[in-house]
C-alpha cells in the first residue's frame, strides 16, 4: 500500500469545503420585495447595482448586461470595432474574451501570456500590433491584473481601446484603482461561478461617460439617453438585467469586500505554505496589485521534476480530499472554432487569408496548459488552519510522486 491516499494511504483532508453560492436573507428578502412590488423589470434596483458596483470598482459608469459575453460584445461595438478590424487577446481564458472580437466582425490575434502571471505579455501583444489593430484585451485572469501600466503606454501609443476583461477580478486593484475602468473600459461576469453571482448577467464599466451612454443604447434596444420610448437610434439589443437579479447581485455586493480580503488572506498562507514544496512553482504577486479579488488559485508544477502529468497530480491531490481542476488544457486557439475558421471561409468571411490559426504558436501559454492546475475560490473561503491542510496535501503528492509514475 502506498503512502498516497491514491494508492491506499490515509486521507491528508477531510474537510466540508464551503459551497457556492454562498446567501443567506439578503438575497431572500430582496426577491421577495421585488416579488410583492410588481416591478420586475429594468428598474430602480438594476440602477441602484450598477451604481453601487461601479464605486466598489472605482468607476463612474456602469452599464449591466445579460452576462459577460454581452457585456464584452457591447463594449466592442460600441467602441466601433468592427469587420476586418484586429483585436489583440491571449489564449489563455474564456472563448467568449476572443468569440466577442468574432461576433464583431473583428479578428482576434493571439498574443502569448507571462509565466509568472498567466496575463498578456505586454511585449509581445506589442509585437502583434499591425496597421489593423484597434483594440487589445487583457484578462486579469484568477483576479491577477496584468500589467496596465505597461499596457496602458502601448494602446495610448497607438491609439487603441483598451478593453479589460475583468470577468475574474471583482474587487482587484491596481495601485488603488479598481479594475474595469484602467483602461478605455472593463467587463465584468455575474454567471453561476463567479465571486458575486446572479446565476447570469454582466456589467461595462468606465470612466467615459459617451461611451457608457453608447454601450446603454446597444443593451436597451437603441435607445438613447433623453429619447422617447418608440425611438431607437442604434440597431441594439435586448440585454437587460431583471430587478430579481439586480436584488440578488445588491445582497451579493454587501459581503464582496469580505469575501474578498478573506480570500486574499488565505491565499497568502499558501502562498507561503507553497513556496519551498520541490515541483511547485509559484506565482509571487507584483507590488502594485494592491488588491486582489481571488477567482482561482492558480499553481504550476515543475512535471520534469515530478516526473507526471498535471492530469495525475490533480487526480491524487483529490484522492487527499482537495478539490482542484486542471483549468484550460489547450490554448484557445486550438479550439475547434478557430481552426475552423482558418479552413472554412464561411464561418468567418472577414478573415480571408489574413491569419492562418493552424499556424499559431505561443510557447509560453502552451506549457502553462500542460503545468497548472487551479483551486477554486471557495476554498479560499475556509478557515486558516485549512490552507495549511492544502498545502499539506500537496506537499505530500509532490514528496510521493514516485508512485504515480508509470511501472
Amino acid at each position: 500500500m502506498g503512502r498516497l491516499a491514491i494508492n491506499g494511504g490515509d486521507k491528508t483532508c477531510n474537510i466540508a469545503w464551503p459551497t457556492w453560492p454562498v446567501w443567506d436573507d439578503h438575497e431572500r428578502q430582496g426577491l421577495l420585495a421585488v416579488l410583492e412590488s410588481g416591478q420586475w423589470w429594468y428598474g430602480e434596483r438594476v440602477r441602484e447595482f450598477e451604481e453601487a458596483f461601479a464605486a466598489f470598482q472605482n468607476a463612474l459608469y456602469g452599464v449591466t448586461a445579460t452576462s459577460g459575453t454581452t457585456a464584452l460584445e457591447t463594449a466592442l461595438t460600441a467602441l466601433g470595432i468592427g469587420p476586418g478590424d484586429e483585436v489583440i487577446v491571449p489564449p489563455y481564458t474564456f472563448v467568449a474574451t476572443a468569440s466577442a472580437v468574432l461576433r464583431v466582425g473583428a479578428i482576434p490575434i493571439f498574443a502569448d501570456i507571462q509565466a509568472h502571471t498567466l496575463c498578456l505579455d505586454p511585449d509581445d501583444a506589442a509585437r502583434k500590433i499591425t496597421s489593423h489593430t484597434k483594440a487589445i484585451i487583457p484578462v486579469h485572469l484568477a483576479g491577477y491584473v496584468a500589467d496596465m501600466d505597461r499596457l496602458c503606454e502601448i494602446a495610448q501609443a497607438h491609439q487603441l481601446a483598451l478593453v479589460e476583461d475583468a470577468c475574474h477580478s471583482w474587487g482587484s486593484q491596481w495601485k488603488g484603482k479598481g479594475t474595469g475602468a484602467i483602461g478605455t473600459c472593463g467587463v465584468f461576469s455575474f454567471q453561476a461561478s463567479k465571486n458575486i453571482t446572479s446565476a447570469e448577467g454582466g456589467i461595462i464599466l468606465t470612466d467615459i461617460e459617451q461611451l457608457a451612454d453608447d454601450c446603454r443604447s446597444y443593451t436597451n434596444v437603441g435607445r438613447r439617453k433623453g429619447g422617447a420610448w418608440y425611438q431607437h437610434f442604434n440597431a441594439g439589443s435586448n440585454l437587460r438585467l431583471t430587478e430579481f437579479q439586480a436584488a440578488l447581485l445588491l445582497a451579493q455586493l454587501s459581503r464582496l469586500e469580505a469575501h474578498t480580503l478573506k480570500r486574499q488572506a488565505n491565499a497568502a498562507l499558501l502562498m507561503e505554505g507553497l513556496r519551498d514544496i520541490p515541483g511547485v512553482i509559484p506565482l509571487e504577486n507584483d507590488p502594485r496589485i494592491t488588491r486582489r479579488g481571488y477567482h482561482l488559485y492558480p499553481v504550476r508544477l515543475n512535471l520534469d521534476a515530478l516526473g507526471i502529468t498535471r492530469e495525475r497530480f490533480v487526480e491524487a491531490l483529490a484522492a487527499e480530499g482537495v478539490p482542484a481542476s486542471p483549468g484550460y488544457t489547450i490554448p484557445l486557439y486550438r479550439n475547434s472554432l478557430f481552426e475552423r475558421a482558418s479552413t472554412d471561409p464561411s464561418s468567418h468571411p472577414y478573415l480571408g487569408d489574413r491569419v492562418d490559426y493552424r499556424q499559431v504558436h505561443c510557447p509560453v501559454c502552451e506549457q502553462v496548459c500542460t503545468d497548472t492546475f487551479w483551486l477554486f475560490h471557495t476554498l479560499l473561503l475556509a478557515e486558516e488552519r485549512d490552507m495549511q491542510a492544502i498545502v499539506a496535501a500537496i506537499r505530500k503528492v509532490c514528496e510521493n510522486a514516485a508512485e504515480l509514475r508509470p511501472a
